[in-house]
Protein backbone atom coordinates (compact mmCIF):
# COMPACT_ATOMS: atom_id res chain seq x y z
CA UNK A 1 0.00 0.00 0.00
CA UNK A 2 1.23 3.25 -0.81
CA UNK A 3 0.10 7.33 0.61
CA UNK A 4 0.82 9.98 -1.57
CA UNK A 5 2.33 13.47 0.08
CA UNK A 6 2.30 16.58 -2.19
CA UNK A 7 5.40 18.68 -1.47
CA UNK A 8 6.61 21.99 -3.02
CA UNK A 9 9.24 19.54 -4.79
CA UNK A 10 6.46 17.27 -6.64
CA UNK A 11 4.87 14.22 -5.07
CA UNK A 12 6.26 11.84 -2.65
CA UNK A 13 5.44 8.44 -1.44
CA UNK A 14 5.43 6.52 1.74
CA UNK A 15 5.95 3.18 1.15
CA UNK A 16 4.54 0.86 4.12
CA UNK A 17 6.03 -2.46 2.89
CA UNK A 18 9.31 -0.54 3.13
CA UNK A 19 9.16 0.81 6.39
CA UNK A 20 7.74 -2.21 8.18
CA UNK A 21 11.12 -3.94 6.45
CA UNK A 22 13.17 -0.96 7.90
CA UNK A 23 11.73 -1.57 11.63
CA UNK A 24 12.34 -5.03 11.63
CA UNK A 25 16.11 -4.49 10.26
CA UNK A 26 16.79 -1.96 13.27
CA UNK A 27 15.11 -4.75 15.51
CA UNK A 28 17.08 -7.37 14.20
CA UNK A 29 20.43 -5.36 15.12
CA UNK A 30 19.36 -4.40 18.35
CA UNK A 31 19.14 -8.34 18.82
CA UNK A 32 23.09 -9.24 17.69
CA UNK A 33 24.02 -6.58 20.15
CA UNK A 34 22.43 -8.27 22.49
CA UNK A 35 23.61 -11.25 21.65
CA UNK A 36 26.99 -9.71 21.71
CA UNK A 37 26.97 -8.15 24.92
CA UNK A 38 25.67 -11.73 26.17
CA UNK A 39 28.96 -13.60 24.21
CA UNK A 40 31.03 -11.08 25.59
CA UNK A 41 29.91 -11.60 29.45
CA UNK A 42 30.01 -15.25 28.96
CA UNK A 43 33.85 -14.91 27.51
CA UNK A 44 34.59 -12.89 30.31
CA UNK A 45 32.72 -15.72 33.22
CA UNK A 46 34.47 -18.64 31.28
CA UNK A 47 38.23 -16.92 31.15
CA UNK A 48 37.18 -16.39 35.05
CA UNK A 49 36.35 -19.88 35.35
CA UNK A 50 39.12 -20.97 33.48
CA UNK A 51 41.65 -18.96 35.08
CA UNK A 52 40.64 -20.30 38.64
CA UNK A 53 40.95 -23.77 37.50
CA UNK A 54 44.43 -23.05 35.77
CA UNK A 55 45.60 -21.86 39.16
CA UNK A 56 44.05 -24.74 41.96
CA UNK A 57 45.72 -27.02 39.08
CA UNK A 58 49.15 -25.09 39.52
CA UNK A 59 48.67 -24.89 43.31
CA UNK A 60 48.11 -28.30 43.59
CA UNK A 61 51.13 -28.90 41.07
CA UNK A 62 53.56 -26.94 43.55
CA UNK A 63 51.92 -28.68 46.70
CA UNK A 64 52.11 -32.36 46.31
CA UNK A 65 54.95 -32.34 44.16
CA UNK A 66 57.08 -29.68 42.97
CA UNK A 67 57.42 -28.24 47.28
CA UNK A 68 58.19 -31.52 48.53
CA UNK A 69 61.01 -32.34 46.34
CA UNK A 70 63.28 -28.66 47.26
CA UNK A 71 66.73 -29.80 49.00
CA UNK A 72 67.55 -26.11 49.17
CA UNK A 73 65.81 -22.94 51.37
CA UNK A 74 63.42 -25.56 53.16
CA UNK A 75 62.76 -23.29 55.78
CA UNK A 76 61.78 -20.66 53.77
CA UNK A 77 59.89 -23.25 51.54
CA UNK A 78 57.37 -23.90 54.00
CA UNK A 79 56.42 -20.19 54.37
CA UNK A 80 55.35 -20.58 50.98
CA UNK A 81 53.37 -23.58 51.07
CA UNK A 82 51.67 -21.64 54.17
CA UNK A 83 50.60 -18.86 51.43
CA UNK A 84 49.77 -21.03 48.83
CA UNK A 85 47.75 -22.69 51.12
CA UNK A 86 45.70 -19.83 52.01
CA UNK A 87 45.37 -18.76 48.39
CA UNK A 88 43.91 -21.93 47.62
CA UNK A 89 41.53 -21.92 49.70
CA UNK A 90 40.47 -18.33 48.63
CA UNK A 91 40.31 -19.52 44.97
CA UNK A 92 38.13 -22.73 46.07
CA UNK A 93 36.03 -19.61 47.29
CA UNK A 94 35.91 -18.18 44.24
CA UNK A 95 35.61 -20.72 42.32
CA UNK A 96 32.13 -21.54 44.77
CA UNK A 97 31.14 -18.39 44.76
CA UNK A 98 31.49 -17.23 40.76
CA UNK A 99 28.15 -19.00 39.82
CA UNK A 100 26.39 -16.55 41.87
CA UNK A 101 28.01 -13.73 41.00
CA UNK A 102 25.55 -11.02 39.09
CA UNK A 103 28.44 -10.03 37.14
CA UNK A 104 31.93 -10.70 36.60
CA UNK A 105 33.67 -8.12 38.07
CA UNK A 106 37.13 -6.54 36.27
CA UNK A 107 39.06 -6.49 39.29
CA UNK A 108 39.00 -10.33 39.98
CA UNK A 109 39.83 -11.28 36.81
CA UNK A 110 42.81 -8.97 36.85
CA UNK A 111 43.88 -10.49 40.32
CA UNK A 112 43.12 -13.96 39.13
CA UNK A 113 45.80 -12.98 35.53
CA UNK A 114 48.30 -11.47 38.27
CA UNK A 115 47.89 -14.94 40.36
CA UNK A 116 48.25 -16.86 37.53
CA UNK A 117 51.68 -15.10 36.82
CA UNK A 118 52.99 -15.48 40.45
CA UNK A 119 52.19 -19.20 40.36
CA UNK A 120 54.02 -19.45 36.85
CA UNK A 121 57.05 -17.90 39.12
CA UNK A 122 56.62 -19.81 42.12
CA UNK A 123 56.69 -23.30 40.18
CA UNK A 124 59.78 -22.41 38.46
CA UNK A 125 61.53 -20.75 41.51
CA UNK A 126 61.00 -23.99 42.69
CA UNK A 127 62.06 -26.42 40.28
CA UNK A 128 65.61 -24.09 40.60
CA UNK A 129 65.62 -25.20 44.51
CA UNK A 130 65.33 -28.89 44.15
CA UNK A 131 69.04 -29.92 42.80
CA UNK A 132 71.57 -29.94 45.22
CA UNK A 133 73.41 -26.68 43.89
CA UNK A 134 71.48 -23.24 43.16
CA UNK A 135 72.20 -21.96 39.46
CA UNK A 136 71.63 -18.54 40.84
CA UNK A 137 73.11 -18.78 44.64
CA UNK A 138 71.93 -18.80 47.06
CA UNK A 139 71.71 -14.99 48.04
CA UNK A 140 70.13 -14.38 44.84
CA UNK A 141 67.53 -17.24 45.66
CA UNK A 142 67.09 -15.85 49.32
CA UNK A 143 65.94 -12.84 47.36
CA UNK A 144 63.51 -14.30 45.20
CA UNK A 145 61.60 -16.31 47.44
CA UNK A 146 61.59 -13.27 49.95
CA UNK A 147 59.76 -11.04 46.90
CA UNK A 148 57.43 -14.55 46.02
CA UNK A 149 56.16 -14.21 49.81
CA UNK A 150 55.28 -10.42 49.74
CA UNK A 151 53.68 -11.06 46.45
CA UNK A 152 51.97 -13.96 47.84
CA UNK A 153 50.99 -12.55 50.49
CA UNK A 154 49.65 -9.54 48.75
CA UNK A 155 47.57 -11.82 46.83
CA UNK A 156 45.97 -13.38 49.86
CA UNK A 157 44.91 -10.16 51.35
CA UNK A 158 43.84 -8.62 48.32
CA UNK A 159 41.72 -12.07 47.79
CA UNK A 160 40.06 -10.91 51.30
CA UNK A 161 39.72 -7.15 50.65
CA UNK A 162 37.90 -8.17 47.49
CA UNK A 163 35.38 -10.74 48.97
CA UNK A 164 34.89 -8.55 51.88
CA UNK A 165 33.56 -5.62 49.63
CA UNK A 166 30.71 -7.14 48.23
CA UNK A 167 32.02 -6.18 44.77
CA UNK A 168 31.43 -9.39 43.70
CA UNK A 169 27.94 -9.76 44.09
CA UNK A 170 26.80 -6.17 43.22
CA UNK A 171 24.77 -5.49 40.09
CA UNK A 172 26.90 -4.34 37.02
CA UNK A 173 23.81 -2.06 35.93
CA UNK A 174 23.01 0.15 38.53
CA UNK A 175 19.47 1.03 38.56
CA UNK A 176 20.04 5.62 38.86
CA UNK A 177 23.22 7.96 38.55
CA UNK A 178 23.51 8.03 42.50
CA UNK A 179 23.70 4.07 42.56
CA UNK A 180 26.53 4.07 40.27
CA UNK A 181 28.36 7.14 41.94
CA UNK A 182 27.94 4.58 45.00
CA UNK A 183 29.32 1.36 43.04
CA UNK A 184 31.93 3.85 41.47
CA UNK A 185 33.27 4.80 44.92
CA UNK A 186 33.00 1.47 46.20
CA UNK A 187 35.48 -0.18 43.32
CA UNK A 188 38.10 2.58 43.72
CA UNK A 189 37.91 1.98 47.62
CA UNK A 190 38.55 -1.23 46.99
CA UNK A 191 41.13 -1.05 44.37
CA UNK A 192 42.44 1.63 46.58
CA UNK A 193 43.57 -1.80 48.92
CA UNK A 194 44.67 -3.88 46.30
CA UNK A 195 47.12 -4.49 43.90
CA UNK A 196 50.34 -3.15 43.28
CA UNK A 197 51.41 0.81 44.72
CA UNK A 198 51.26 2.07 40.42
CA UNK A 199 47.63 0.22 40.74
CA UNK A 200 46.77 2.15 43.86
CA UNK A 201 47.90 5.70 42.69
CA UNK A 202 45.97 5.23 39.59
CA UNK A 203 43.07 4.65 41.59
CA UNK A 204 43.47 7.11 43.98
CA UNK A 205 43.48 9.43 40.69
CA UNK A 206 40.18 8.55 39.90
CA UNK A 207 38.98 8.51 43.18
CA UNK A 208 40.02 12.31 43.12
CA UNK A 209 38.08 12.88 39.79
CA UNK A 210 35.26 11.68 41.25
CA UNK A 211 35.60 13.61 44.52
CA UNK A 212 35.97 16.76 42.51
CA UNK A 213 33.10 16.22 40.36
CA UNK A 214 30.28 16.90 42.46
CA UNK A 215 29.79 17.76 46.23
CA UNK A 216 27.86 14.87 46.40
CA UNK A 217 30.26 12.35 45.17
CA UNK A 218 32.23 13.18 48.42
CA UNK A 219 29.23 12.78 50.54
CA UNK A 220 28.52 9.25 48.97
CA UNK A 221 32.17 8.21 48.99
CA UNK A 222 32.19 9.69 52.84
CA UNK A 223 29.21 6.80 53.26
CA UNK A 224 31.15 4.07 51.66
CA UNK A 225 34.09 4.54 54.31
CA UNK A 226 36.49 6.14 52.11
CA UNK A 227 37.84 8.62 55.52
CA UNK A 228 39.21 5.58 57.61
CA UNK A 229 41.28 4.24 54.57
CA UNK A 230 42.45 7.50 53.80
CA UNK A 231 43.95 8.58 57.26
CA UNK A 232 45.86 4.78 56.98
CA UNK A 233 47.13 5.81 53.64
CA UNK A 234 49.00 8.35 54.83
CA UNK A 235 51.47 6.49 55.70
CA UNK A 236 52.17 5.96 51.71
CA UNK A 237 55.64 7.12 50.01
CA UNK A 238 55.65 10.68 49.11
CA UNK A 239 53.48 10.94 45.43
CA UNK A 240 50.91 8.63 46.97
CA UNK A 241 50.70 10.63 50.67
CA UNK A 242 50.21 14.14 48.57
CA UNK A 243 47.18 12.41 46.45
CA UNK A 244 45.64 11.44 49.87
CA UNK A 245 46.14 14.74 51.87
CA UNK A 246 44.57 15.69 48.41
CA UNK A 247 41.84 13.84 49.07
CA UNK A 248 41.34 14.60 52.27
CA UNK A 249 41.23 18.16 51.40
CA UNK A 250 38.42 17.43 49.34
CA UNK A 251 36.64 15.79 51.49
CA UNK A 252 37.16 18.31 54.29
CA UNK A 253 35.44 21.17 52.36
CA UNK A 254 31.94 19.34 52.32
CA UNK A 255 30.62 20.77 55.63
CA UNK A 256 28.34 17.01 56.42
CA UNK A 257 31.60 15.13 55.89
CA UNK A 258 33.78 16.97 58.63
CA UNK A 259 32.15 15.04 61.56
CA UNK A 260 34.11 11.89 59.90
CA UNK A 261 37.47 13.97 59.35
CA UNK A 262 37.28 15.58 63.24
CA UNK A 263 36.32 11.65 64.43
CA UNK A 264 39.66 10.46 63.27
CA UNK A 265 41.37 12.57 66.10
CA UNK A 266 44.31 12.69 66.54
CA UNK A 267 46.25 10.18 64.13
CA UNK A 268 44.93 12.37 61.18
CA UNK A 269 46.34 15.67 62.87
CA UNK A 270 49.67 14.70 63.32
CA UNK A 271 49.89 13.00 59.86
CA UNK A 272 48.62 16.71 58.40
CA UNK A 273 51.02 18.61 61.46
CA UNK A 274 54.05 16.03 59.47
CA UNK A 275 53.24 17.50 55.92
CA UNK A 276 53.28 21.35 57.37
CA UNK A 277 57.14 20.55 57.90
CA UNK A 278 58.03 18.10 54.96
CA UNK A 279 55.48 17.87 52.64
CA UNK A 280 56.06 19.85 49.21
CA UNK A 281 54.03 22.80 48.54
CA UNK A 282 51.40 21.15 46.78
CA UNK A 283 50.53 18.80 49.83
CA UNK A 284 51.44 21.93 52.51
CA UNK A 285 48.30 23.85 50.77
CA UNK A 286 46.10 20.98 50.86
CA UNK A 287 46.93 20.03 54.73
CA UNK A 288 46.27 23.35 55.72
CA UNK A 289 42.96 23.35 53.93
CA UNK A 290 42.10 20.37 55.91
CA UNK A 291 43.04 21.80 58.84
CA UNK A 292 40.91 24.59 58.43
CA UNK A 293 37.53 22.30 59.14
CA UNK A 294 40.06 20.53 61.86
CA UNK A 295 40.35 23.27 63.86
CA UNK A 296 37.02 24.22 65.05
CA UNK A 297 37.16 22.19 68.19
CA UNK A 298 39.40 23.22 71.30
CA UNK A 299 41.03 19.83 72.27
CA UNK A 300 42.55 19.64 68.53
CA UNK A 301 43.69 23.58 68.87
CA UNK A 302 44.98 22.79 71.77
CA UNK A 303 46.83 19.61 70.59
CA UNK A 304 47.97 21.46 67.47
CA UNK A 305 49.65 24.10 69.84
CA UNK A 306 51.38 21.65 72.19
CA UNK A 307 52.59 20.27 68.71
CA UNK A 308 54.67 23.44 67.11
CA UNK A 309 51.56 23.42 64.92
CA UNK A 310 51.28 27.18 65.01
CA UNK A 311 55.26 27.76 64.47
CA UNK A 312 55.22 25.48 61.21
CA UNK A 313 52.09 27.51 60.61
CA UNK A 314 53.28 31.41 60.55
CA UNK A 315 56.69 29.62 58.76
CA UNK A 316 54.07 28.87 56.06
CA UNK A 317 52.76 32.45 56.28
CA UNK A 318 56.35 33.92 55.88
CA UNK A 319 58.00 31.60 52.93
CA UNK A 320 54.81 29.74 51.75
CA UNK A 321 53.27 29.56 48.28
CA UNK A 322 50.18 32.61 47.99
CA UNK A 323 47.53 29.86 48.46
CA UNK A 324 49.52 28.31 50.99
CA UNK A 325 49.66 31.24 52.64
CA UNK A 326 46.25 32.49 52.66
CA UNK A 327 45.23 29.01 53.81
CA UNK A 328 47.54 28.59 56.57
CA UNK A 329 46.25 32.06 58.05
CA UNK A 330 42.81 31.04 57.75
CA UNK A 331 43.93 27.92 60.07
CA UNK A 332 45.87 30.11 62.62
CA UNK A 333 42.57 32.24 62.69
CA UNK A 334 40.56 29.30 63.87
CA UNK A 335 44.00 28.67 66.24
CA UNK A 336 43.54 32.28 68.36
CA UNK A 337 39.91 31.66 68.90
CA UNK A 338 40.41 29.66 71.99
CA UNK A 339 42.54 31.11 74.61
CA UNK A 340 44.65 27.96 75.52
CA UNK A 341 46.67 29.00 72.30
CA UNK A 342 47.46 32.63 72.77
CA UNK A 343 50.47 31.90 74.80
CA UNK A 344 51.75 29.67 71.84
CA UNK A 345 51.10 32.85 69.51
CA UNK A 346 52.58 34.94 71.93
CA UNK A 347 56.02 33.13 72.24
CA UNK A 348 56.63 32.77 68.17
CA UNK A 349 56.16 36.50 68.15
CA UNK A 350 53.05 36.05 65.47
CA UNK A 351 51.79 39.08 65.61
CA UNK A 352 55.10 40.79 63.90
CA UNK A 353 54.11 37.87 61.14
CA UNK A 354 50.40 38.31 60.93
CA UNK A 355 50.97 42.18 60.70
CA UNK A 356 53.23 41.36 57.54
CA UNK A 357 51.28 39.29 55.46
CA UNK A 358 48.21 41.25 56.64
CA UNK A 359 49.96 43.97 54.19
CA UNK A 360 51.35 42.08 51.48
CA UNK A 361 49.91 38.91 51.45
CA UNK A 362 46.76 37.99 48.82
CA UNK A 363 43.56 39.38 49.49
CA UNK A 364 42.68 36.01 51.13
CA UNK A 365 45.41 35.88 53.12
CA UNK A 366 45.17 39.74 54.57
CA UNK A 367 41.61 38.86 55.46
CA UNK A 368 42.67 35.58 57.66
CA UNK A 369 45.08 37.90 58.91
CA UNK A 370 43.20 40.61 59.97
CA UNK A 371 41.14 38.31 61.52
CA UNK A 372 43.44 35.80 63.28
CA UNK A 373 44.67 39.50 65.23
CA UNK A 374 41.22 40.17 65.97
CA UNK A 375 40.79 36.85 67.67
CA UNK A 376 44.12 37.20 69.17
CA UNK A 377 42.82 40.33 71.39
CA UNK A 378 39.28 39.21 71.50
CA UNK A 379 39.18 38.39 75.35
CA UNK A 380 39.35 41.14 77.81
CA UNK A 381 42.68 39.10 79.98
CA UNK A 382 45.40 40.33 81.04
CA UNK A 383 46.93 38.02 77.87
CA UNK A 384 44.99 39.82 75.35
CA UNK A 385 45.34 43.43 76.89
CA UNK A 386 49.22 42.73 76.02
CA UNK A 387 48.84 41.43 73.05
CA UNK A 388 46.86 44.94 71.93
CA UNK A 389 49.29 47.29 73.51
CA UNK A 390 52.07 44.60 71.05
CA UNK A 391 49.85 45.24 68.11
CA UNK A 392 50.36 48.98 68.09
CA UNK A 393 53.68 48.98 68.87
CA UNK A 394 54.32 46.71 65.97
CA UNK A 395 52.31 49.04 63.78
CA UNK A 396 49.20 47.47 64.15
CA UNK A 397 46.66 51.05 63.80
CA UNK A 398 48.70 51.76 60.28
CA UNK A 399 48.05 48.32 58.98
CA UNK A 400 44.44 48.34 59.74
CA UNK A 401 44.04 51.79 58.44
CA UNK A 402 46.14 50.38 54.99
CA UNK A 403 44.22 47.27 55.19
CA UNK A 404 40.16 49.60 54.89
CA UNK A 405 41.77 51.96 52.42
CA UNK A 406 43.36 49.37 49.82
CA UNK A 407 39.69 48.54 48.35
CA UNK A 408 39.12 44.98 49.40
CA UNK A 409 35.40 43.59 49.14
CA UNK A 410 32.96 44.89 51.28
CA UNK A 411 32.32 42.00 53.32
CA UNK A 412 36.27 41.76 54.01
CA UNK A 413 35.51 45.02 56.16
CA UNK A 414 33.63 42.84 58.88
CA UNK A 415 37.16 41.17 60.34
CA UNK A 416 38.71 45.03 60.28
CA UNK A 417 35.96 46.23 62.41
CA UNK A 418 35.89 43.53 64.85
CA UNK A 419 39.73 44.00 65.14
CA UNK A 420 38.94 48.05 65.90
CA UNK A 421 36.26 47.14 68.20
CA UNK A 422 39.30 44.55 70.06
CA UNK A 423 41.75 47.70 69.84
CA UNK A 424 39.56 50.13 71.57
CA UNK A 425 38.86 48.24 74.77
CA UNK A 426 41.81 49.52 75.91
CA UNK A 427 41.36 52.92 76.78
CA UNK A 428 45.10 54.28 75.80
CA UNK A 429 44.52 52.64 72.42
CA UNK A 430 41.24 53.44 72.22
CA UNK A 431 42.51 56.92 72.46
CA UNK A 432 44.79 56.27 69.74
CA UNK A 433 42.49 55.04 67.41
CA UNK A 434 40.39 58.36 67.41
CA UNK A 435 43.38 60.49 66.90
CA UNK A 436 44.03 58.32 63.68
CA UNK A 437 41.17 58.31 61.92
CA UNK A 438 39.11 55.45 62.82
CA UNK A 439 36.14 56.54 63.94
CA UNK A 440 35.27 58.06 60.34
CA UNK A 441 36.00 55.13 58.12
CA UNK A 442 33.76 52.78 60.88
CA UNK A 443 30.75 55.17 60.30
CA UNK A 444 31.74 55.56 56.76
CA UNK A 445 30.32 51.63 56.33
CA UNK A 446 27.53 52.01 59.28
CA UNK A 447 25.57 51.90 56.22
CA UNK A 448 26.20 49.66 54.05
CA UNK A 449 24.41 46.75 52.41
CA UNK A 450 26.39 44.00 54.00
CA UNK A 451 24.74 43.10 57.37
CA UNK A 452 27.68 41.74 59.02
CA UNK A 453 29.74 44.40 58.49
CA UNK A 454 27.10 46.98 59.83
CA UNK A 455 26.65 44.62 62.65
CA UNK A 456 30.35 44.70 63.36
CA UNK A 457 30.79 48.92 63.32
CA UNK A 458 28.64 49.19 65.49
CA UNK A 459 30.01 46.95 68.05
CA UNK A 460 33.46 48.91 67.57
CA UNK A 461 31.19 52.55 68.08
CA UNK A 462 30.14 51.18 71.08
CA UNK A 463 34.20 49.83 72.09
CA UNK A 464 34.91 53.23 70.81
CA UNK A 465 32.67 55.26 72.71
CA UNK A 466 33.10 53.26 76.21
CA UNK A 467 36.37 54.79 77.24
CA UNK A 468 36.29 58.55 74.60
CA UNK A 469 33.62 61.19 75.03
CA UNK A 470 35.49 62.70 72.37
CA UNK A 471 34.90 59.92 70.29
CA UNK A 472 31.06 59.62 71.26
CA UNK A 473 30.98 63.34 70.14
CA UNK A 474 32.74 62.95 66.84
CA UNK A 475 30.74 59.59 65.88
CA UNK A 476 27.41 61.96 66.37
CA UNK A 477 29.05 64.82 64.61
CA UNK A 478 29.17 62.19 61.56
CA UNK A 479 25.87 61.24 61.32
CA UNK A 480 26.13 57.63 63.46
CA UNK A 481 23.19 58.31 65.10
CA UNK A 482 20.98 58.48 62.49
CA UNK A 483 22.34 55.26 60.74
CA UNK A 484 21.83 53.29 63.79
CA UNK A 485 18.23 54.29 64.68
CA UNK A 486 17.80 52.42 61.19
CA UNK A 487 19.47 49.55 62.42
CA UNK A 488 17.20 49.71 65.86
CA UNK A 489 14.11 48.52 62.33
CA UNK A 490 16.20 45.95 61.22
CA UNK A 491 15.27 42.41 60.32
CA UNK A 492 17.61 40.57 62.14
CA UNK A 493 18.38 40.01 66.27
CA UNK A 494 21.34 40.86 65.98
CA UNK A 495 21.35 43.90 64.09
CA UNK A 496 18.80 45.78 66.30
CA UNK A 497 20.89 44.42 69.71
CA UNK A 498 24.21 45.95 68.40
CA UNK A 499 22.47 49.47 67.28
CA UNK A 500 21.19 49.39 70.63
CA UNK A 501 24.50 48.79 72.52
CA UNK A 502 25.99 51.15 70.00
CA UNK A 503 22.93 53.98 71.00
CA UNK A 504 23.44 53.40 75.09
CA UNK A 505 26.97 54.68 74.35
CA UNK A 506 26.42 57.80 71.87
CA UNK A 507 22.98 58.86 74.43
CA UNK A 508 25.92 59.33 77.15
CA UNK A 509 26.61 62.87 74.94
CA UNK A 510 24.23 65.54 75.53
CA UNK A 511 24.22 66.22 71.30
CA UNK A 512 23.67 62.58 70.29
CA UNK A 513 20.47 62.66 72.92
CA UNK A 514 19.65 65.99 70.60
CA UNK A 515 19.82 64.37 67.46
CA UNK A 516 18.22 61.06 68.45
CA UNK A 517 15.19 63.43 70.02
CA UNK A 518 14.68 64.45 66.88
CA UNK A 519 14.07 61.30 64.74
CA UNK A 520 10.13 60.27 65.06
CA UNK A 521 11.58 56.54 64.56
CA UNK A 522 14.03 56.44 67.43
CA UNK A 523 12.05 55.98 70.71
CA UNK A 524 9.30 53.99 69.65
CA UNK A 525 11.57 51.79 67.40
CA UNK A 526 13.90 51.28 70.93
CA UNK A 527 10.55 50.46 73.09
CA UNK A 528 10.05 47.46 70.79
CA UNK A 529 12.57 46.17 71.42
CA UNK A 530 12.01 45.48 74.81
CA UNK A 531 9.27 43.59 73.87
CA UNK A 532 9.75 40.13 75.93
CA UNK A 533 8.35 38.03 72.89
CA UNK A 534 11.44 39.59 71.09
CA UNK A 535 14.01 36.49 71.86
CA UNK A 536 18.08 36.17 71.87
CA UNK A 537 17.82 40.23 72.63
CA UNK A 538 19.61 41.70 75.81
CA UNK A 539 17.39 44.10 76.86
CA UNK A 540 19.93 46.13 78.97
CA UNK A 541 20.74 47.78 76.20
CA UNK A 542 17.32 48.87 74.90
CA UNK A 543 16.79 50.21 78.45
CA UNK A 544 19.96 52.12 79.16
CA UNK A 545 19.35 53.90 76.30
CA UNK A 546 15.79 54.57 76.96
CA UNK A 547 16.65 55.66 80.33
CA UNK A 548 19.35 58.14 79.17
CA UNK A 549 16.08 60.00 77.49
CA UNK A 550 13.50 59.60 80.17
CA UNK A 551 14.24 63.21 81.74
CA UNK A 552 12.65 64.17 78.36
CA UNK A 553 8.69 65.07 78.81
CA UNK A 554 8.03 64.25 74.95
CA UNK A 555 10.18 61.23 75.14
CA UNK A 556 8.51 59.84 77.80
CA UNK A 557 5.21 60.31 76.31
CA UNK A 558 6.17 58.30 73.10
CA UNK A 559 7.58 55.75 75.38
CA UNK A 560 4.55 55.46 77.46
CA UNK A 561 2.12 55.65 74.25
CA UNK A 562 4.50 52.81 72.56
CA UNK A 563 4.22 50.34 75.37
CA UNK A 564 7.19 50.89 77.14
CA UNK A 565 5.61 51.14 81.09
CA UNK A 566 3.86 47.46 80.17
CA UNK A 567 7.13 46.06 79.11
CA UNK A 568 9.30 47.50 81.39
CA UNK A 569 6.71 45.48 84.14
CA UNK A 570 7.53 42.22 82.14
CA UNK A 571 11.15 42.71 82.09
CA UNK A 572 11.49 43.65 86.20
CA UNK A 573 10.29 40.06 86.62
CA UNK A 574 12.81 38.85 84.19
CA UNK A 575 15.68 40.97 86.21
CA UNK A 576 16.81 42.68 83.52
CA UNK A 577 19.47 45.11 84.75
CA UNK A 578 18.42 48.95 84.66
CA UNK A 579 14.81 48.16 84.00
CA UNK A 580 13.47 49.26 87.69
CA UNK A 581 15.04 52.77 87.48
CA UNK A 582 13.23 52.91 84.25
CA UNK A 583 10.11 51.88 85.41
CA UNK A 584 10.12 54.00 88.74
CA UNK A 585 11.10 57.13 85.90
CA UNK A 586 8.28 56.19 83.86
CA UNK A 587 6.00 55.89 86.80
CA UNK A 588 6.99 59.36 87.97
CA UNK A 589 6.87 61.11 85.26
CA UNK A 590 4.62 63.60 86.46
CA UNK A 591 7.09 65.02 88.79
CA UNK A 592 9.76 65.65 86.09
CA UNK A 593 7.87 68.53 84.79
CA UNK A 594 9.75 70.60 87.33
CA UNK A 595 13.28 70.22 86.53
CA UNK A 596 15.36 71.34 83.51
CA UNK A 597 15.44 69.04 80.77
CA UNK A 598 18.75 68.46 79.34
Amino acid sequence: MKFGKEGRGGGETLDLGSLGLAVALVRRKEKEKEKEKEKKMESSESAEEEGIGDSLELLCTLLDSEIPSVTNLKGKWSLVRLKLTLLRTHLTDFSADFPSASAVNPLSLDLLRSISHTLHHALSLARTCQPQTLPNGKLKTQSDLDSLLATLHRHVSDCDILFRSGLLLQNSNPSSKREATRSASRNLITRLQMGSPDSKSSAMDSLLALLHQDDKNVTISVAQGVVPLLVRLLDSPSQMKEKTVAAISRVSTVESARTLLLAEGLLLLNHLLRVLDSGSAFAVENACVALQALTSTRDNARAIGSRGGISSLLHICQAGTPGAQASAASVLRNLAAFSETRDNFAEENAVAVLLGLASSGTAAARESAVGCLSNLISEEDEGSSNLRVNVVKEGGVECLKNYWDSGVPLPSLEVAAEMLRHLAWSGAVGEVLVSEGLVQRVVGVMSCEVLAVRVSAARAVHALGMNSNKARKEMGEMGCVSCLIKMLDGKGVEEKEASAMALSVLLMHPGNRRVFRKDERGVVSAVHLLNPSLQGLDKSYPVSLLTSLVHSKSCRKQMVAAGASVYTQKLLEMDVPGAKKLADSLGRGRIWGVFARP
